[in-house]
């Protein structure tokens, strides 16, 4: 289940209310990149749709980065458990196999997401694509040692890579 196509053309034409529906998504639950980026069309490119996305979250203060880190779910998390992820999350999460996680693979998933949460006081983030359980696992396990610090760095990063595939996936050429 692919997203629905559309072009850099038609985003530089439409209304800001069509924009921000269109990439409403991108960044998981928060609409306010999309808004703001509206204001900076048109984009050259979907390299500069992205890197001008992502510069709105990096100049947006710590506050608004942790509510958009912790917009994001847990990997197999509850969320994923009851049906709740967006559908970018489920075919992400899907498609790296969390879906098909044997009970100790989850329950160490359950494990990690709890000791990460507690030590940091957000979600563990991994652009998930090109992972499999295992590598997933593997990453959580080293990233938990880390200074909250690095984290937030680490997550902003990868919801930037997340995003970065999610406007690969919903615009064509």
């Amino acid at each position: 289940m692919k997203a629905m196509q559309t072009t850099l053309d038609q985003l530089n034409r439409v209304s800001t209310d069509a924009f921000v529906a269109t990439l409403s998504g991108i960044f998981e639950h928060s609409p306010w990149v999309a808004e703001a980026a509206a204001e900076l069309r048109p984009f050259a490119s979907v390299d500069d749709l992205h890197s001008k996305m992502s510069l709105i979250v990096e100049t947006a203060g710590e506050a608004k980065q942790l509510a958009l880190i912790n917009a994001h779910p847990e990997l197999a998390g509850k969320a994923a458990v009851r049906g709740e992820l967006t559908a970018e999350s489920t075919r992400e999460q899907s498609g790296a196999g969390l879906d098909q996680c044997t009970q100790q693979e989850f329950d160490t998933l359950l494990r990690l997401n709890a000791a990460y949460r507690n030590k940091f006081g957000f979600p563990f983030i991994l652009a998930v694509r090109g992972y499999d359980r295992h590598g997933i696992i593997a990453n959580f396990e080293a990233r938990v040692g880390s200074s909250r610090a690095d984290e937030l760095r680490a997550s902003l990063e990868q919801i930037y890579r997340i995003a970065r595939f999610r406007l690969d996936d919903l615009i064509g050429s």
